[in-house]
């Protein structure tokens, strides 16, 4: 058993078919499936229901497939160490961020990050939290960008900034009409929200709250409706669905003067949500994490508060 029959089993265990894997990781699908087997004959194991039309990875395979992942780590933190002796930014650093920071936020450092350290080489992936804390926990990524703070004693954090929010409507909104917008302002509106699984929505929930407890609306007049992405709920508020809560990095964004719609901060000092990095406290190159970090503080716009002082500081 060697480090590449590893690959094979994370690969085939994650794309749940032998010829996506096979082409994953650049080998035809023979060969694949056939270091597959003789490993299986090795382990006197099964780790994969073969059928016509699937593969179904079994019990006993998903947790070898879970300590091949961290055996493959592993084996890439001692080749990271060796490099680290050279130069401590060099390297693949996966990154995770939620769906209502990336497309935002992401542009304005990715550039400054490979332009501040050529040498290292940022892998990225755009999920939902629970997703991302999931990818974290099996060692799939190195540091995830959050704007939750998670109950797992096994990660860090560093904080990075205050993101408020600010409320988006059509321009003929009856909100257009008021000097400031307040907490029972929102209570009493038709709110549109994203779906299940997104930290944004369950934010938004506790902004628009009454302090009294009571319910406001948190639907629009045509029916329940949700969108699964920051895009598609901005088209609808465009549409005169009803209006919602917007992150501020997201105020930047091209529908700010394309689509019609009225954005405003909010005066309410809750209304905002912290953001920070968050990695395994066993990451052996934090001096990474930090130094990401540290870009990340020299790009952001003036529509977030910072929580760490930035490089020129």
């Amino acid at each position: 058993m060697n480090l590449r029959d590893l690959r094979y089993i994370v690969a085939v265990a994650e794309e749940r078919h032998f010829g996506r894997a096979a082409e994953r990781c650049n080998v035809s699908q023979p060969t694949l499936s056939g270091q597959v087997r003789k490993l299986e004959d090795y382990l006197g194991v099964t780790l994969f229901e073969r059928t016509n039309r699937s593969v179904v990875t079994t019990p006993l395979g998903e947790t070898i497939a879970r300590h091949a992942r961290l055996a493959l780590e592993q084996a890439e933190l001692i080749e990271g160490v060796a490099r680290a002796r050279q130069d401590p930014m060099t390297g693949r650093l996966r990154l995770g961020v939620i769906p209502t920071i990336s497309p935002y936020l992401m542009p304005l450092v990715l550039r400054r990050l490979i332009g501040a350290y050529p040498g290292l080489t940022p892998v990225l992936s755009e999920e939902v939290t629970e997703r991302l804390l999931e990818r974290l926990a099996n060692h799939e990524i190195d540091a995830a960008l959050l704007a939750t703070t998670p109950e797992a004693p096994e990660l860090a954090s560093l904080p990075l900034f205050e993101e408020p929010f600010w409320v988006a409507y059509p321009r003929d909104h009856p909100l257009a009409e008021l000097d400031e917008i307040t907490e029972a302002d929102l209570a009493a509106v038709d709110l549109l929200l994203l779906t299940d699984g997104h930290c944004l929505r369950d934010q938004v929930l506790q902004v628009c709250t009454p302090a009294g407890g009571g319910n406001g609306s948190t639907t629009s007049a045509l029916g329940d409706l949700r969108a699964s992405s920051l895009e598609t709920l901005l088209n609808m508020v465009a549409a005169g669905f009803g209006c919602t809560l917007v992150p501020a990095l997201a105020v930047r964004g091209p529908w700010m003067t394309d689509m019609g719609i009225v954005a405003r901060p909010v005066a309410l000092a809750s209304a905002a949500r912290p953001v920070a990095l968050w990695y395994r406290r066993s990451f052996p190159q934090p001096r990474m994490i930090e130094a990401v970090a540290d870009v990340m503080m020299a790009g952001l716009p003036n529509t977030v508060r910072p929580l760490r002082q930035t490089p020129e500081a």
